[in-house]
């Protein structure tokens, strides 16, 4: 786990300060360009961990998921895309799931998430998918 970031952040954000950021921002552009923001943020993966075994199927873009699990039953993802704004759409996922053990990730009601950031009405129904995809796959890597 020495090689995954301990957060898409730099530090922890959790789910409610991103949907408290994103209730501040009107309209969809500026909900866009700061998800986009928060992809920048997002550590770049080595591009020895991009292997074929780590791709999301489903996605429209490539992306990869690393996931591992310490001593204490704590998950700590890496994943990367080569998609801008799919980037971004990791980092709101990992604002939710990251950094919490299996009964927490299995446990939270990413739909009601996704909701309250405005965001599926707005992704096309493949992103969507892949934004789906990407939660699945954490969620089966966990269980």
């Amino acid at each position: 786990m020495s090689e995954f970031p301990d957060s898409p952040f730099g530090t922890i954000i959790t789910d409610t300060q991103v949907v408290a950021t994103m209730a501040t921002l009107h309209g969809w552009e500026d909900r866009y360009r700061q998800v986009v923001m928060w992809g920048k943020q997002l550590p770049k993966m080595d591009e020895g961990h991009k292997q074929a075994t780590v791709k999301i199927a489903g996605c429209e873009s490539q992306v990869w998921l690393l996931a591992a699990c310490d001593e204490n039953g704590i998950w700590r993802f890496h994943a990367d895309s080569d998609a801008r704004i799919v980037r971004g759409l990791i980092a709101i996922v990992f604002a939710a799931l990251n950094h919490k053990n299996t009964q927490q990730i299995q446990s939270i009601d990413i739909e009601a998430y996704f909701e309250q950031l405005g965001l599926l009405n707005h992704l096309s129904a493949s992103r969507g998918n892949g934004l789906r995809a990407i939660v699945d796959t954490i969620r089966q890597s966990v269980a």
